[in-house]
């Protein structure tokens, strides 16, 4: 929905949250990616641009960290807490993979998503399995951390993560 969402994003956040009530804000967080481009580039863009103009905080987290907790479960006993790949396969892409590491219930990402070379398959590893309910609710649940701890949070350092090119190479 990556397309339609261009000309329906602002509409469907106001049915969350109407924009007279944006100014209450206190934070916002958002997934950077890997996602479609076009839904991924929209989001970003849109929650830096809400941070900077009601100068709150804003968090940004990969959708692969986001996942690493329920994923890592997938792994056996002996492996959890220990570094791992979350890996997805794109059609005539290749494989992209981050590692991950999961250590007193915080995330660390070892490695950020990004196009592996041809013919790597980095062990152990799991398929990226989105679960949105999930993955929003860990998502807010960094943030209240975040905020709670003080963290600064800027939101010019927010960035979608772009494991290939929408044009090819350059």
């Amino acid at each position: 929905d990556g397309r339609g969402l261009s000309n329906s994003l602002i509409s469907r956040v106001q049915a969350l949250l109407p924009s007279e009530r944006w100014p209450q804000l206190q934070g916002l967080a958002v997934a950077t990616g890997p996602g479609g481009f076009t839904g991924t580039r929209l989001t970003v863009v849109m929650a830096r641009t809400l941070a900077q103009q009601l100068g709150c905080p804003l968090l940004g987290v990969s959708s692969y960290a986001l996942m690493a907790p329920r994923l890592e479960l997938q792994l056996p006993q002996s492996m959890q807490g220990q570094p791992f790949w979350i890996t997805q396969e794109l059609p005539r892409r290749g494989v992209v993979g981050g590692q991950y590491q999961i250590t007193s219930g915080q995330v660390h990402e070892l490695s950020l998503p990004t196009l592996l070379p041809d013919g790597s398959s980095p062990q152990p590893a799991v398929e990226a399995q989105l679960d949105v309910a999930e993955d929003v609710a860990l998502l807010l649940q960094l943030l209240q951390r975040s905020y709670g701890a003080g963290d600064a949070l800027p939101w010019a350092t927010v960035l979608p993560i772009y494991p290939t090119s929408p044009v090819g190479a350059v």
